[in-house]
């Protein structure tokens, strides 16, 4: 992945997407010859010179100081993980401490996953591979451990396994898109880390889907968020999912849970899926 293209690529998309009347400027009307603003006009906005601005669109932005990326983030617009995620790609990338290939899980983190047993909870990667996970996880998400390890990420999850599409449905699109989304952030925020970049790589081959929303360049951190499922045993479900960040943990981006609302249905469901044990692992893996 290069990160001149990225830094080049990601400024366009965001000035493309507005229009004079959005900023206050007059349209003369008229075909325009590029796809929202043009740069000087965005230039102008941020109060910068034409020659700065072009320099950071061609991907040059070692030399513009943060109060000039500040000033061009304003006039973009750009929400708070944009703005961080512009201020961490104009900048060479720091030495990157390196996640190991295959993360171990530590013993106390194995320990906290067993114990949620109303909570399906994983243990995510920095390259959103799932390397821990408890039997309710399996249970809602499907056979996990029969997944190879090099397939056995979030991103494989949505994007290659129709299981998962399934138990989504017409959710699919919005989860998958917020998947892309995280994904640019890791990507800003684990600058250097090859392994990284190479499942981006991967990915964008493997499945048209991802591409196309790749190149959309959805930036977004993950936060709370809720799920419709459609499971194969229990029906619809209802999950809010939470990641907590395991700041001490260099090869882990976090933990994510999901929980049902108390004394829902859903709950309900979990419990009669907790109540299967490892009975019921779904068809995922099989494909």
């Amino acid at each position: 992945m290069d990160d001149r293209a990225e830094l080049s690529e990601f400024l366009k998309s965001r000035r493309a997407r507005l229009r004079p009347q959005d900023v206050g400027l007059r349209d003369y009307g008229g075909v325009r010859r590029v796809a929202g603003l043009r740069r000087e006009e965005l230039a102008r906005l941020a109060g910068v010179s034409i020659a700065h601005y072009t320099r950071l669109e061609q991907g040059k932005g070692d030399s513009v100081s943060d109060e000039i990326l500040d000033a061009v983030g304003s006039a973009l617009r750009l929400d708070t993980d944009e703005l961080t995620y512009l201020r961490r790609i104009a900048r060479h990338p720091l030495p990157c401490a390196g996640a190991e290939t295959s993360p171990e899980v530590p013993a106390s983190l194995r320990y906290l996953l067993e114990s949620f047993v109303m909570t399906p909870a994983l243990v995510v990667g920095r390259h959103t591979q799932i390397i821990g996970w408890n039997q309710l996880a399996v249970a809602v998400f499907g056979d996990l451990p029969a997944l190879p390890e090099d397939r056995r990420t979030l991103s494989h999850l949505l994007f290659t396994e129709p299981y998962l599409r399934e138990l989504l449905r017409t959710g699919w699109e919005r989860a998958a898109r917020e998947q892309v989304a995280h994904l640019r952030v890791l990507l800003g925020r684990y600058r250097g880390d090859s392994g990284l970049a190479a499942h981006v790589d991967g990915l964008r081959e493997l499945s048209a889907d991802f591409a196309r929303m790749w190149a959309e360049h959805p930036v977004a951190q993950v936060r709370s968020r809720a799920y419709v499922l459609h499971h194969p045993v229990v029906g619809e479900l209802t999950l809010h999912g939470e990641l907590v960040t395991l700041p001490d943990e260099p090869s882990c981006c976090g933990l994510d849970l999901f929980a049902a609302e108390p004394g829902s249905a859903s709950e309900q469901a979990l419990r009669k899926l907790g109540s299967l044990g490892s009975g019921y692992e779904g068809d995922l893996g099989e494909t």
